[in-house]
């Protein structure tokens, strides 16, 4: 058995003792086959005012210029379905991810008892861990590691564990053994495509983020263009639609992870409620989650679009 071999199995053994729903490894090289396409997507303006994209183009390509000595990406999975719903159905809605406390530091720090378990049983590794928040592909990292397939919807899809689920890396200076893509498994369903109502999903595989319901309620800072008067359908906070409505995600099951838990406040929060909502109730309510990401003037402001449109 390979050094390779080995060390491949015990981090993915570790990777499931720690929670992770899937763990893929792949060799750290150049994205050849989505340089063009992200290219072409820049060049279109599809990223809309998130600027951050056009910046470290080399770096989300290549995860050499990124951490030094990198030979391996390791992706993983998470689980986030939530087991509960918000009561009222007219309320504005949630996308799922936000119930609970903010991934970004959840899984974050399992990331770094991940990176010590391994340097534990392997031995000392150097390397960085990415959740969401440096210049990295992370749908194509985790799909090349061969933990599920990206969508018509853009999302990653895993075949029996559906979509609900973030992803993260591990960049490391370790050669392991790697693992194999998998075939795409959305035939020729478009309900993904179909249900979208702002028509983000223009086209198979493709996306315009700028008409893209998660844009205009959490990256956009602008007000939201009156085009899209009618079209967001209630949501408040990101969108789950072409989630919600994929065939795959009917496999999905409720996570273990205690801190993802919404409170029963936010979750029973009416119409009236979320119209009426204070700075210091949406302090103390979204502390250390998501939605802070939004800011109360943000969310005051999708609040009165969806109030008025």
């Amino acid at each position: 058995m390979t050094n390779k071999f080995s060390n491949s199995k015990e981090i993915k053994a570790i990777a499931t003792r720690l929670g992770f729903m899937g763990c893929g490894i792949s060799k750290a090289e150049f994205l050849e086959h989505e340089a063009s396409r992200f290219e072409k997507w820049l060049n279109k303006n599809h990223h809309g005012t998130m600027s951050y994209m056009e910046r470290n183009f080399d770096k989300r390509l290549d995860p050499r210029k990124l951490v030094p000595g990198a030979k391996s990406v390791i992706s993983l999975l998470y689980n986030y379905f939530p087991s509960k719903r918000q009561k009222d159905n007219n309320a504005p809605k949630l996308a799922k991810y936000a119930y609970g406390k903010d991934y970004h530091k959840v899984i974050k720090d399992k990331m770094y008892e991940f990176t010590f378990e391994i340097s534990k049983k392997i031995g000392e590794v150097n390397g960085r861990v990415f959740v969401d928040s440096a210049p990295i592909l992370e749908k194509s990292w985790a799909a090349k590691s061969g933990l599920g397939w990206v969508g018509k919807n853009t999302n990653l899809i895993r075949k029996n564990s559906g979509s609900f689920f973030f992803i993260s890396q591990l960049i490391i200076d370790l050669e392991l053994d790697t693992d194999s893509p998998v075939t795409d498994h959305c035939g020729t369903c478009t309900a993904c495509i179909d249900a979208c109502p702002t028509n983000a999903l223009h086209e198979h595989y493709k996306i315009d983020a700028t008409k893209c319901i998660s844009y205009l309620t959490i990256e956009l800072k602008e007000s939201i263009p009156s085009d899209f008067k009618g079209s967001l359908e209630n949501w408040v906070f990101g969108c789950d639609i072409c989630q919600d409505v994929c065939p795959w995600n009917r496999f999905s099951k409720p996570h273990n992870e205690e801190k993802f838990n919404p409170s029963s406040e936010i979750m029973g929060f009416s119409s009236t409620d979320w119209y009426e909502i204070t700075h210091e109730v949406y302090k103390n309510l979204f502390k250390s989650s998501a939605i802070e990401r939004a800011g109360y003037v943000g969310l005051k402001r999708n609040l009165e679009f969806l109030k008025n449109n």
